[in-house]
């Protein structure tokens, strides 16, 4: 492992000294752009604030842990590895995300899981403890999406509009609410079966075991479940019939 001090670092610098090796502690790290981005094969954690696109591009094989919050646009357009993130994000998580996961700890901004895509054998997992904001899942089209609502536990974890335009994959929100919030057009819900908490037990150990929370407490309460009810849910704007 190598310790690199980020905080005189340009992030041009600080990715050339993350190529050179296979795992790296980073310190100090305060706003530099693009860490890890394009990358795989790399183990590094962060102490600090890493500034936009954080594992954009995000190869197989790679884990980035952050020790923090992060900015906008975290794992844009990632293909694999995973990140962890113990503190909040911003806007745009897990943008265009094609494979990989993301689990974040706090809270999360707005418009996460835009455009979450998936093919084959690559499905993009993002897991956000705490609430996101509108826009959750927008035109989403593949993909697993789980809002736990920790700490919201008397409110609603999501914002206006979640799933607008979605037309694959699926969002499910932790929340003793019977609706939620204005969601997109043509968006089923319903309760979650034993089945969807099937799904979703993996990616909750996980995320137990990163951040130190009782998995079992979070499998036992409600939760909701959003898929698509058409595969062209705009259609009528651009088409004629």
């Amino acid at each position: 492992m190598i310790n690199i001090v980020a905080k005189d670092l340009h992030y041009k610098e600080l990715n050339e000294k993350i190529r050179k090796a296979d795992s790296v502690h980073i310190s100090e790290c305060n706003g530099q752009r693009y860490i890890c981005a394009g990358m795989g094969g790399k183990t590094v954690t962060i102490d600090g604030t890493p500034g936009n696109v954080l594992g954009g591009f995000l190869g197989e094989g790679s884990t980035v842990t952050v020790h923090g919050n992060v900015q906008d646009a975290v794992g844009n357009t990632m293909d694999g590895g995973t990140i962890i993130v113990h503190g909040n994000a911003g806007d745009a998580l897990g943008y265009a995300m094609r494979g990989g996961q993301i689990f974040v700890k706090g809270n999360a901004g707005y418009r996460a899981g835009v455009h979450v895509k998936e093919y084959k054998d690559k499905r993009p997992i993002i897991v956000i403890g705490g609430h996101a904001g509108s826009f959750l899942g927008e035109y989403q089209a593949g993909g697993l999406i789980i809002v736990l609502g920790l700490g919201s536990e008397d409110g609603v974890p999501v914002g206006n509009f979640t799933g607008m335009g979605m037309h694959g994959g699926k969002i499910i929100v932790r929340t003793n609410a019977v609706d939620l919030p204005s969601t997109g057009n043509d968006i089923n819900l319903a309760s979650a079966t034993g089945d969807d908490l099937l799904e979703i037990a993996p990616y909750i150990k996980q995320f137990s075991e990163y951040f130190n929370i009782c998995s079992e407490k979070i499998l036992d309460d409600k939760f909701i479940v959003l898929t698509p009810g058409a595969k062209n849910p705009y259609e009528q704007l651009y088409t004629y019939n």
